[in-house]
């Protein structure tokens, strides 16, 4: 992390816009910077009865259409689970910065389309040798070592590839300190509120 990043960052939050300036550098500098935590959030989704976490690669984050955008596997058990209920939480904490973001909203997946299309040609070839595994993740296997790529087209795996784009309605911020936490809400629903949390 970048020292002019957390410069950015105020050290007091006395003004809930900048709960909301805080969650979109943040979200910002994640998208490029493996290096960050929110690089990597937990992305949930529900799974029948069930609620199923997982990490993430965040690849990209669009404020004005209030977007996060995956890649995933579209052979993956999240793929059903999402079409059957696009509700899903995006969350994130970094103890360094000791600021939590967390996300609600819908989350849609593209298979075979001009957003996969576009992803898929903006990925370095190391990010696509992924996709070429000859079955979905989390299948139930005997041996480990059949899945190692040694060999692989590294195009074939586009029909393997698919883009989750998650829609967010409201975002909450938690900073924690010891003189005092912050907790904030931001919604967007038919019009945009936000709000202090008891934290």
């Amino acid at each position: 992390m970048t020292i002019d990043f957390k410069r950015r960052l105020p050290e007091i939050y006395s003004n809930i816009d900048d709960t909301l300036e805080s969650a979109k550098i943040i979200l910002s500098e994640a998208v490029p910077n493996a290096k960050t935590l929110f690089h990597t959030p937990v992305v949930s989704t529900f799974n029948n009865g069930d609620i199923t976490s997982r990490v993430m690669v965040l690849r990209e984050f669009d404020f004005e259409k209030k977007i996060l955008r995956f890649h995933t596997d579209n052979r993956a058990a999240k793929i059903d689970n999402i079409n059957e209920n696009s509700s899903a939480t995006v969350v994130g904490y970094d103890p360094e910065l000791k600021i939590q973001i967390k996300l609600q909203g819908q989350a849609s997946v593209h298979i075979n389309d001009s957003i996969t299309e576009k992803a898929w040609n903006e990925s370095t070839a190391r990010s696509k040798k992924c996709y070429s595994v000859k079955d979905g993740s989390s299948k139930e296997i005997e041996n480990a070592e059949e899945y190692d790529i040694t060999d692989f087209e590294v195009e074939e795996g586009y029909k393997n590839f698919a883009v989750i784009i998650f829609k967010f309605h409201n975002l909450e911020f938690l900073y924690l300190k010891s003189s005092g936490h912050r907790r904030a809400l931001h919604k967007w629903d038919s019009d945009y509120s936000c709000s202090w949390l008891v934290p």
